[in-house]
């Protein structure tokens, strides 16, 4: 599982730096200031998971893993649900598809953060062994 949770975090993360650098860099002069600076809040909020689910491949090392798993699964969920429908609502205009159905959509994402945040604070009440503790 920490395998797959670190190529998934690392994935979204490079994802997140490439489309803030793109964002920075090409869309700013073809995007309103609203719709850009709700393109800036899906990769913060995309950044900020990707080090989450890092943070949840770290952790499958010590603890146990069903709350870990669902928190992993949360995170990549939210990213997915919130961050991408964000992505399309910003860009509506340069792309002319209409998204605007995904508006109910980036709560569904929200509330997948939360879940995973929940289930990562659930998995602190279990026992992390640390390797090679010395007592």
């Amino acid at each position: 599982m920490r395998n797959l949770f670190l190529r998934i975090g690392s994935l979204i993360g490079f994802f997140a730096v490439a489309l803030g650098a793109f964002a920075a860099h090409g869309l700013r002069p073809h995007l309103s200031p609203k719709h850009f600076e709700t393109f800036e809040t899906a990769v913060r909020y995309q950044f900020y998971h990707a080090i989450a689910i890092l943070v949840v491949a770290v952790l499958s090392h010590f603890g146990r893993k069903g709350a870990l798993r669902f928190a992993g699964w949360a995170f990549t969920a939210g990213v997915l649900l919130f961050s991408g429908s964000l992505y399309a609502l910003s860009t509506r205009d340069l792309h002319h598809i209409s998204v605007g159905w995904l508006g109910p959509i980036t709560p569904l994402g929200g509330l997948c953060y939360l879940l995973g945040w929940g289930a990562l604070f659930y998995s602190s009440f279990f026992h992390y062994d640390r390797v090679g503790k010395i007592d």
